[in-house]
């Protein structure tokens, strides 16, 4: 029976060719974006599924009170606390202090500035190293020793020779053994490296590090499998403030699994994270699927009396309704299953454009079991969603009336094509605005004035001897004609940086709970970056001269009372010189923390270069690699220009804004094609009534206007539907941001416009051919 089944579905696809196609293809286009969607949610879902002890090792935030609010740190832990919660806390087996750090590595003339680990030696215990060269029973407490990734011992020693037990010049300053060479992390990690070194090599010299007042280091901990995770957390909690004396600071507990999914935190609250798209966009997959089995139930449905004779016919000859529902079923199946396969073939095509878009490098694997499971599990759903409601509706038919020609389409049924029609346009018109309202955020706060120029401001790390030589870098890159302004700093601008509370100034009521983060500059960083000073001088161009003298930004300046700052002192020993606008770092969505710049550019770390306007990029850059060749031949050049960071600041938007993109033009094209085949069939219903109103005189307009008004009343009905539900979701959004845009009614105007106008040029293109095709022929079968 399913053989047969199987051979009369065939033969009514191959017979219908150009209604199989598009039912096909509509269908399979849903089918891709959906499984390209779900591609990246399982890379999401994978995130750190590398590590083996998933359910034990959790990472230390820590939550500190400021200004009576709440706020969650990362990299911010004292010293001392992995080894006190190691012994103090019961359930707590291992402990690891972690800080991260750039690294030059020099082999004879390869040199690679690298990524990675300073880590205590219970961080090889609780993450996988999988070692390809030694690496097992390193002593890690020494300090002339590093492990490295497979593809770093690779560029320094390439592929024929062994890294391990090799030395390697380390910032042009220290010699260090290789004593393992582990296999590279995968790409979906939280926490990535390149290379682990002891912390105690970190730590030579840094008294500071064993103090509680310095928050400096991730901390991670491994539970034992029977520890209580609500008991350890609670000891965890107390533990800081009985150390410090300090009840608004604490640490806690975060599972592993939430690292990458749920690491957002307001109040102090964690408030979920990348597992908000995670759900979004596996919604929108379901949604995208759904709008494309639409389209097949719209098109089965629609050429119910075409086969309604079949119907009648196999009825009388004995048929069973469950025997119809079969043959229908199948033939939806088989429809599904053609469309999954196009699907795979138009997932391969399109998805090196995906991964260029969210940056990732998803791919397809044909020997992945669970891919296979997915494909098939998908095109039986979708089968069996979009041909159910068909199937049901044409072995209904009463084989008396249909042979008998009174058979027609029922209102009911009518009633149903239109509303999918209208839920088909109410998607689509809700992913425009969606689009447009994205777009517009992530534009409003690009265009934020930042308190600083970004523009021909290149960044470089500070390394080697340029601090020493400084002076005459400075002197050389002004000499060569395209340079305007050099300055350092200790953190880059548009980041935290470092920070401190309870400081005390004249002035100033209820201090304590303030934070101000600080920054340590060279003189003519205020020049190099545009920031204004508003009140009071610069520092000068002897460091010694403003050793004690600070710059505040207007928002410190407020803190210290009515009148001038000028002259008032901070912690009775630091004098106000200069007040500087406030500028925006760290949150581009929200306000900056107040801030005190010293005249110290000794710690510095970042070099700002301001390029001269009408230089090219390419001889700007040229002239500042050769005075840093001179004066600090042992480092690489390597840079970022400031514009290129500010913007990777925006790179969730600006991946939502690309998606909702992408979503809205499948979601109309699969629209289009739906009421493309559907104003097809219509105009061949409606081919003799065109005829007869040709020959009656109708103009082409006219009968173009007859047969486009009904589509027209859906879409309009669809954009009434799609409007507040399109407003709802995206002010929900939008309520994530401090610094947004207000909803504009012209978003709406836009959408409904751009949604009628494409549904006009499908439809009309039906209604054209038929309002210009020969009466005569469409007459003569009457």
């Amino acid at each position: 029976m399913f053989k047969n089944h199987l051979k009369i579905a065939w033969r009514n696809l191959w017979k219908k060719k150009d209604y199989g196609l598009l039912n096909i293809f509509g269908l399979s286009i849903g089918i891709t974006c959906a499984c390209i969607i779900l591609l990246w949610v399982e890379d999401e879902l994978n995130y750190d599924t590398y590590i083996s002890k998933q359910d034990q090792i959790y990472y230390l935030p820590t939550n500190q009170k400021y200004d009576g609010e709440w706020r969650t740190f990362f990299e911010a832990t004292p010293g001392p606390l992995a080894e006190n919660l190691k012994n103090e806390v019961p359930g707590i087996v291992r402990a690891a202090r972690t800080k991260s750090d750039n690294l030059l590595f020099q082999v004879g003339d390869h040199s690679f500035t690298k990524n990675g680990r300073y880590v205590d030696p219970d961080f090889l215990e609780m993450f996988d190293f999988h070692f390809l060269e030694g690496g097992k029973a390193v002593d890690f407490h020494s300090t002339d020793i590093i492990l490295i990734s497979e593809s770093l011992a690779k560029n320094l020693f390439g592929e024929s020779q062994a890294a391990h037990n090799k030395t390697v010049r380390i910032n042009n300053q220290s010699t260090y053994t290789i004593a393992g060479i582990y296999k590279d992390l995968p790409k979906n990690v939280t926490y990535t490296y390149d290379w682990v070194a002891p912390f105690e090599i970190f730590a030579q010299g840094k008294a500071w590090i064993e103090e509680y007042g310095s928050n400096f280091a991730d901390t991670f901990v491994e539970l034992s499998p029977q520890a209580n995770f609500d008991e350890v957390n609670r000891k965890v909690k107390e533990l800081l403030p009985a150390k410090t004396e300090d009840d608004e600071i604490y640490a806690f507990l975060h599972p592993l699994k939430d690292w990458h999914l749920r690491s957002t935190f307001d109040g102090g609250i964690n408030v979920g994270g990348q597992i908000v798209y995670v759900k979004l966009f596996s919604l929108i997959a379901l949604v995208i699927l759904l709008v494309a089995c639409i389209n097949f139930m719209n098109l089965a449905t629609a050429r119910s009396e075409k086969r309604a004779g079949e119907v009648g016919v196999r009825k009388v000859l004995g048929s069973s309704r469950q025997g119809l529902l079969s043959q229908f079923m199948t033939e939806a199946l088989l429809a599904s299953f053609f469309a999954s396969f196009l699907g795979i073939l138009l997932i391969k095509l399109v998805l090196p454009y995906f991964n260029t878009i969210i940056g990732k490098s998803l791919s397809i694997s044909f020997f992945d079991p669970k891919h296979w499971m997915v494909f098939l599990a998908i095109g039986l759903i979708c089968g069996i969603v979009a041909g159910l409601y068909p199937a049901v509706y044409l072995s209904s038919f009463k084989p008396v009336s249909v042979l008998k020609g009174t058979n027609k389409t029922s209102g009911g049924a009518k009633a149903i094509r239109k509303g999918l029609v209208a839920a088909q346009f109410v998607v689509s018109i809700i992913f425009i605005i969606s689009t447009l309202i994205v777009y517009q955020q992530v534009q409003h706060v690009k265009s934020r004035n930042l308190g600083y120029d970004k523009d021909n401001v290149v960044r470089i790390p500070v390394n080697g001897d340029i601090i020493k030589n400084l002076n005459p870098i400075e002197e050389d890159m002004l000499a060569t004609g395209n340079i305007q302004n050099i300055g350092v700093s200790n953190s880059t601008v548009l980041s935290g940086g470092n920070n401190t509370s309870g400081l005390s100034w004249q002035g100033g009521v209820d201090t304590e709970g303030v934070l101000v983060s600080i920054r340590q500059i060279s003189t003519n960083f205020f020049n190099t970056m545009g920031m204004q000073l508003v009140e009071g001088r610069g520092f000068s161009d002897n460091p010694a001269q403003d050793s004690t003298n600070i710059i505040v930004t207007e928002s410190f300046a407020k803190l210290m009372g009515p009148g001038s700052a000028i002259g008032k002192t901070v912690e009775n020993d630091y004098p106000v010189i200069g007040v500087v606008k406030d500028y925006l770092y760290d949150d581009m969505y929200g306000s900056s923390d107040p801030v005190i710049f010293f005249n110290d550019p000794s710690e510095a770390r970042y070099l700002y270069i301001k390029t001269k306007n009408g230089v090219s990029t390419e001889r700007a850059l040229s002239s500042v690699e050769g005075v840093l060749k001179i004066h600090n031949p042992a480092f690489p050049f390597e840079y970022e220009f400031v514009d290129d960071a500010y913007e990777a600041k925006f790179n969730k938007e600006r991946l939502i804004g690309n998606l909702s993109k992408v979503f809205a033009l499948i979601a109309i094209a699969i629209s289009c094609l739906g009421l493309f085949g559907l104003s097809a069939f219509t105009t061949d219903q409606r081919r003799k009534e065109i005829g007869v109103r040709k020959v009656l005189g109708s103009s082409i307009s006219g009968i173009v206007g007859l047969l486009s008004k009904d589509f027209l009343k859906l879409v309009i009905l669809a954009f009434i539907l799609a409007v507040p539900i399109a407003w709802y979701l995206m002010q929900n959004w939008l309520e994530g941001f401090a610094y947004r845009i207000s909803i504009n009614i012209w978003v709406f105007i836009i959408a409904g416009f751009t949604a009628v106008t494409i549904a006009l040029l499908t439809i009309s293109f039906q209604a054209f051919n038929a309002a210009t095709s020969n009466p005569v022929k469409s007459l003569r079968t009457e």
